[in-house]
């Protein structure tokens, strides 16, 4: 699709640059007029290519605010036209000069205003407008640098467009050529983050030029630009998420989904862990699961280094994540250890050849 689209951009230039070859527009050179025609046709394509990143509410909004400007300045153009008769110089001049200053300052004002316009009011064609704006998921430097949205993203679980405001990836930039080895190491898997998601077929991912220049902090940048574009916005900053809830904007938090998935433990179960570390309170020993939770348990002190059985005696949920509280019992351990190996043996047992018959 892609190559197909290059395919029809690079013939559109060569009739235009053809064109002006056999035309010769404004009474050109042969040379100059396909130059002429070759240069124009690059123009229309940049222009193309750039307006596919622009929403439709802007374009909406630019083509009424030409059409005012051009009606504003046809009016005013009667005006001197009626007071200048003389100078056959000076009214086309400043005619010609009015429209285009008209025309430019309706364009630029109505794209910027164009975001306030509410195109699902009128239905039909442009009932979606609002409702595709939720599909929009702006990503913050702290999410592309934990990396684990390219995970999450592969699994399918993403959908619409994954926004990426410049003023974000000029923050990655600054963390990338960091003279702090730690912070260069994570600003570069940022942008190798960045590279691998763009690879994705599901998803599209999008470049925003939009800027706050009077904002100077980068979280409330992205509060004002979901505001703006009614979208949601993922990361796994805690403070971004109270200050972006708070202003009514919807979080994706990515540690809050990773708490969710936690596979969930009742009191009194047995759960066999690798005790680690020492724990902060008297005899106790700490150990953490494959998904990083941490397992604090009593009596588990002098039981570092090793592999036991224990039963669970509290789960505690907090901000930062899950904790499971449990008791190592030398009694409970002794018996799920004999059960461990006997399992082994017993498996053997069943995978082992049968010995051959006396009347073979």
């Amino acid at each position: 699709m892609l190559n197909d689209l290059f395919l029809v951009r690079g013939f559109f230039i060569l009739i235009l640059a053809l064109t002006g070859f056999f035309l010769r527009p404004f009474g050109m050179a042969a040379g100059w007029a396909t130059l002429f025609g070759l240069v124009f046709g690059l123009g229309v394509v940049f222009f193309e290519v750039r307006l596919k990143q622009v929403s439709l509410k802007r374009l909406i909004g630019a083509a009424i605010g030409s059409v005012l400007g051009i009606l504003g300045a046809y009016l005013m153009s009667l005006v001197i036209g009626g007071a200048i008769r003389d100078n056959i110089h000076t009214v086309p001049f400043l005619q010609l000069g009015l429209l285009l200053l008209m025309t430019y300052v309706g364009l630029i004002v109505g794209a910027n205003k164009g975001d306030m316009l509410n195109l699902s009011a009128l239905g039909g064609l442009f009932g979606g407008e609002k409702v595709s704006k939720h599909t929009f998921k702006i990503l913050d430097t702290s999410v592309i640098i934990d990396g684990r949205i390219a995970d999450i993203a592969e699994t399918g679980f993403l959908d619409g467009s994954l926004v990426i405001p410049q003023f974000v990836l000029r923050e990655l930039q600054l963390v990338a050529d960091s003279a702090d080895s730690m912070k260069r190491n994570r600003g570069r898997r940022g942008l190798d983050i960045l590279q691998r998601i763009q690879k994705m077929a599901q998803l599209t991912v999008q470049i925003l030029e939009d800027d706050f220049p009077n904002i100077r902090d980068v979280d409330m940048k992205l509060i004002e630009l979901a505001k703006v574009y009614d979208c949601k916005i993922i990361t796994n900053d805690f403070n971004l998420n109270k200050i972006a809830q708070l202003h009514g904007v919807e979080v994706l938090n990515i540690n809050e989904l990773a708490n969710a998935l936690k596979p969930i433990v009742l009191p009194g179960e047995i759960m066999r862990v690798f005790i680690l570390k020492e724990g902060k309170e008297y005899n106790q020993g700490v150990a953490y699961l494959d998904d990083g939770t941490m397992v604090v348990v009593d009596n588990a002190k002098r039981m570092i280094s090793k592999t036991i059985d224990i039963a669970v005696t509290s789960v505690l949920q907090t901000t930062a994540g899950k904790m499971i509280f449990g008791r190592f019992d030398e009694r409970v351990h002794s018996v799920y250890e004999k059960a461990h190996a006997e399992r082994p043996e017993r498996t053997r047992s069943e995978h082992a050849p049968s010995p051959a018959s006396p009347h073979q």
